[in-house]
């Protein structure tokens, strides 16, 4: 079932890979996966954008590793078969040893890559429709935010040992919120959190009480922060949660823009990757604040890493069946329902093994 997965939802559909401000300028290159499918994405000569499959065409090897600056040509770092930025092979150590040969027919595999509000976007399908048409209306909501002008500061990668789906479920509503994240209740007006779903994306409106209420940290928050450029004073009273199908997630509040891509580690683990954004040059006040807001969300999370436990135990039980919806809980149906589609004909073995992963899918 995670080989489907891997295959039919991860791999052809738009995968987060980082953001413009990593590839500045020609030969800026960063490497990344699409499921399991290692992609390198470069800034060619001409300016554009362009991806490949992250494969010489050689032996194998990935061709790059990490991220960083490689010139005016791609070289593989195990035997030096050099391409252009374009994906073509120009040169071959001992060329001659090879006999004749067609360099044209041993071009990088290409891939598809898109950007969306500053955000890199890989898909193994080269003719996919690019996720700026797929979420135009999305598209609206963050461009407040200015992301494109932002700079990364911070980063981190976790481990949860649960199926990637769980973890998106939970994160698909915020029905449990009054139960199981106590701090997150007191800063948020959860009588006013709504959900919007489009084809290819749900967009939370999570607006904060408008009297602090709670610990001392939660009431420094809502005191000193401040609308990043490009917001509203008013955009100070609402955080923002985004998830753009299949695995990307994107918080978006008054002071930073969190990104979240949740990829499957094996069938019962989900790696986490985050990276945080603000403007350049903060300031003292805006540094704390957003500090502040790390150790909230932290909270947050470490809350929700013990709930999605507990349901991956809990969906070991035999003859479980799962209960009703709670018009909360919409965007969790919409999930499921978008990974039955992509998954499409699976047959009762696969789609059912002893000892089920789980998840509404």
């Amino acid at each position: 079932m995670l080989e489907a997965e891997h295959e039919r939802i991860l791999e052809r559909n738009w995968q987060l890979a980082g953001h413009v401000s990593q590839l500045p300028e020609p030969g800026s290159y960063l490497t990344t996966k699409a499921g399991t499918q290692p992609v390198l994405v470069v800034r060619g000569k001409d300016g554009k954008l362009r991806a490949f499959r992250n494969t010489c065409l050689h032996r194998g090897s990935r061709v790059l590793s990490g991220s960083g600056q490689c010139g005016k040509a791609i070289r593989c770092r195990y035997h030096g078969w050099t391409y252009r930025l374009d994906g073509s092979l120009i040169g071959m150590p001992e060329v001659r040893s090879f006999g004749e040969i067609d360099k044209s027919a041993l071009g990088l595999h290409p891939a598809n890559v898109n950007e969306f509000c500053g955000l890199l976007f890989v898909n193994l399908d080269v003719e996919a429709v690019p996720l700026s048409e797929q979420l135009r209306e999305l598209e609206e909501h963050l461009a407040p935010y200015r992301i494109p002008s932002l700079v990364p500061f911070a980063s981190t990668e976790g481990h949860q040992s649960v199926n990637w789906k769980i973890v998106i479920d939970n994160y698909l509503e915020g029905y449990h919120v009054p139960i199981a994240h106590p701090g997150l209740m007191r800063l948020l007006d959860y009588k006013r959190y709504q959900l919007e779903l489009g084809d290819n994306y749900a967009w939370f409106e999570a607006p904060l009480r408008d009297r602090p209420a709670g610990t001392r940290l939660e009431r420094a928050y809502r005191r000193l922060v401040k609308p990043m450029p490009g917001l509203e004073p008013e955009d100070v009273r609402a955080w923002h949660y985004v998830f753009i199908y299949p695995n990307t997630a994107i918080d978006l509040y008054p002071d930073q823009v969190m990104t979240w891509q949740i990829t499957p580690d094996g069938v019962l683990g989900t790696r986490d990757s985050f990276t945080a954004y603000r403007p350049e040059r903060p300031g003292l006040r805006n540094r704390l604040v957003q500090r502040m807001n790390t150790r909230l969300n932290a909270l947050v999370h470490e809350e929700d890493v013990d709930l999605v436990e507990n349901v991956q135990a809990g969906l070991a039980t035999r003859g479980f069946t799962l209960g009703p919806l709670s018009g909360r809980e919409a965007a969790v149906g919409w999930f499921a329902e978008r990974v039955r589609r992509d998954l499409g004909e699976v047959s009762e073995a696969e789609s059912e093994p002893a000892g089920s992963a789980g998840a509404v899918a």
